[in-house]
């Protein structure tokens, strides 16, 4: 199921994240801390529930789901969010919403490495991640 996304990853690249994280509505301390912060993502799965933990010098998070379950996620920059996560061809797609917006961040596994797009209205956002 999702077993191509287990393991840890460290932060390889980053296109466009401060911008992103603008449209948000993040505030520049927070989007210049964040922006040189390199993440490590560790996901793991125990039965039908899925973990993804983020860490990093700026913040730590973890999320665990069931996929289609919709769950809360108080995220980096303290937005507090509804969720859904579902798997369709690969690719790990996760709605989030609040305040009544909306952003959509896709993770898939290209060539060994951990890709996460990012899309809030017409901006995106792209972070590749390779095996710790």
């Amino acid at each position: 199921m999702c077993d191509q996304f287990v393991g840890t990853w460290k932060l390889l690249s980053s296109e466009n994240f401060e911008d992103y994280l603008k449209e948000l509505g993040v505030g520049f301390a927070t989007r210049k801390m964040a922006g040189v912060a390199k993440p490590n993502i560790t996901i793991s799965i125990n039965g039908d529930m899925i973990t993804i933990k983020t860490e990093s010098t700026f913040k730590n998070t973890e999320i665990s789901f069931r996929l289609g379950e919709e769950f809360d996620e108080t995220t980096a920059d303290d937005r507090k969010t509804k969720n859904v996560m579902t798997l369709d061809n690969g690719i790990l797609k996760q709605v989030q919403k609040w305040d009544g917006k909306e952003t959509v961040i896709k993770r898939k596994v290209m060539d060994g490495n951990l890709v996460v797009e990012c899309t809030m209205n017409t901006v995106t956002c792209k972070r590749v991640y390779e095996k710790a």
